[in-house]
């Protein structure tokens, strides 16, 4: 256990000194880095989340989790708005997706939503999208309720992307030419 925290500590510091040489104002960038890999989510802490819908012009802010256990209506409110707008189809989202959001946002330090650009998509739309495009997968999170594409106002792709990888919670992938950051809950993975 102790090789695996000095790894990861040593991880971190590179991860942060890559930051702070890349991007511009890269000491900011590092601090939230360094508050994301080591942020814990109290179990009676309230856990709000905010977003808007990029596709269809919604706007949802929920209090997700209270009291130590999901809230089933925000739950709902959640897949609704996470829906496969071109099928008008739900799925029930991954509430660990919501809690990775939930800790990005935190990180990021900010009060601007998510900017969702996919949440669920049905096999249908995803096989679409699919064919229009080389990078959709074939078998992807989004057909689960397990992944979202996203952006946050204020902050920049490469710092949203490097504060998710800092989260090692599932995959990341970084698409600047179409302005979103990929989150899932798979396994640990990034392109």
């Amino acid at each position: 256990m102790a090789k695996r925290l000095s790894r990861r500590k040593l991880l971190k510091a590179g991860l942060l000194g890559t930051i702070a040489a890349a991007i511009p104002a890269g000491a900011k960038a590092a601090q939230w880095v360094a508050r994301s890999s080591d942020l814990v989510l109290p179990s009676r802490q309230v856990r709000q989340l905010s977003f808007y819908n990029v596709h269809t012009g919604e706007a949802l802010k929920t209090a997700y989790f209270e009291n130590g256990q999901y809230v089933p209506e925000a739950l709902l409110a959640i897949n609704h708005f996470f829906r496969d707008f071109r099928a008008n189809e739900e799925r029930n989202i991954d509430p660990r997706l919501l809690d990775l959001l939930h800790r990005i946002h935190a990180a990021l330090d900010t009060s601007q939503p998510f900017n969702l650009i996919s949440g669920y998509r049905s096999p249908a739309t995803n096989a679409w999208l699919a064919s229009q495009s080389e990078g959709v997968a074939h078998h992807s999170l989004h057909m689960y309720g397990m992944a979202s594409d996203i952006n946050v106002q204020g902050r920049s792709l490469a710092v949203v992307q490097m504060v998710a990888l800092a989260m090692r919670s599932g995959g990341v992938g970084f698409y600047p030419r179409s302005d979103f950051v990929h989150v899932d809950t798979g396994r640990v993975r990034r392109w």
